[in-house]
C-alpha cells in the first residue's frame, strides 16, 4: 500500500496494531478522521490517553474500575459468598447484561494456553486461591469459555482448590463447545448461568 503522506503511513499503522483492523479498515478509520472537526480526533486521543493513566484494576476482582474498588464489588447488595469466575470484563458485561446474577466477579485476565506462552502464574489465579482460602466464598462458578483453553484453565482451577470448603460448579451447556461467552445470547448466558451444574459433573461428562 503506498501512501502519499508519512504522517498518514503512520496513524494507518498504528490503527493498524488494534486486534482485527486490517491496513485497509485502519485506512478508513483515518480517511474519516481527516474528514471530522479537529476537536473530534483531540476527543479521541485525549480519552485513550485518559484510559491509560486513570484506568484503575479493582483490588478484589481484577475488573477495570475507576476505583480502587469497582462498582460491583463496593455494592453492599450484591452476594458475597457467590463469586463467577471469568476470563475478562467482557465476559462481566455479558454475565450482567442477563441481570440472573447478583454474585461478584473474580477476572482471571486470560486462559491458561501454553502455545501462546500463558500459565497459571500470569494469570490471577493465586488470588482467587487465597480468596477461597479466607472462608468468605461458599461457591465458586467457573464461568470460562468452552474451548479447550477455558476447559484447562477450569480443571486447572479445580484442582488448586481441592480440599478447601467450598462448592464448584460450571455452567450449563447451552454454551456450544467452542463459542467464546462474550458472543453469547443474553438469554442462553442467562440460563446456563442459572442452571449451572456441578464440577466434577462436567468432568465425568468429558
Amino acid at each position: 500500500m503506498e501512501f502519499s503522506s508519512k504522517l498518514l503511513e503512520n496513524a494507518v499503522y498504528e490503527m493498524s496494531q488494534l486486534p482485527g483492523i486490517g491496513k485497509r479498515t485502519a485506512l478508513r478509520l483515518v480517511l474519516h478522521l481527516l474528514k471530522q472537526p479537529e476537536e473530534r480526533s483531540e476527543h479521541l486521543a485525549n480519552a485513550l490517553l485518559k484510559l491509560r493513566s486513570e484506568v484503575n484494576f479493582c483490588k478484589n476482582c481484577h475488573n477495570i474500575s475507576d476505583t480502587e474498588v469497582c462498582e460491583i464489588c463496593a455494592n453492599p447488595k450484591r452476594d458475597e459468598t457467590l463469586v463467577c469466575v471469568v476470563e475478562d470484563i467482557r465476559d462481566v458485561m455479558a454475565i450482567e447484561n442477563t441481570s440472573q446474577y447478583n454474585g461478584l466477579y473474580h477476572v482471571l485476565g486470560g486462559k491458561i494456553s501454553p502455545m501462546e506462552g500463558v500459565g497459571p502464574q500470569d494469570l490471577n489465579i493465586g488470588s482467587l486461591v487465597k480468596k477461597v482460602k479466607d472462608g468468605t466464598i461458599k461457591e465458586l462458578i467457573l464461568a470460562l469459555s468452552s474451548t479447550m483453553e477455558g476447559d484447562t484453565t477450569n480443571f486447572y482451577i479445580y484442582k488448586q482448590l481441592e480440599g478447601l470448603e467450598v462448592t464448584t460448579s460450571t455452567i450449563a451447556r447451552g454454551i456450544s463447545v467452542g463459542d467464546e461467552l462474550e458472543y453469547a445470547d443474553e438469554v442462553t448466558l442467562g440460563r446456563s448461568i442459572i442452571n449451572r451444574v456441578p464440577f466434577e459433573n462436567s468432568i465425568k461428562a468429558n
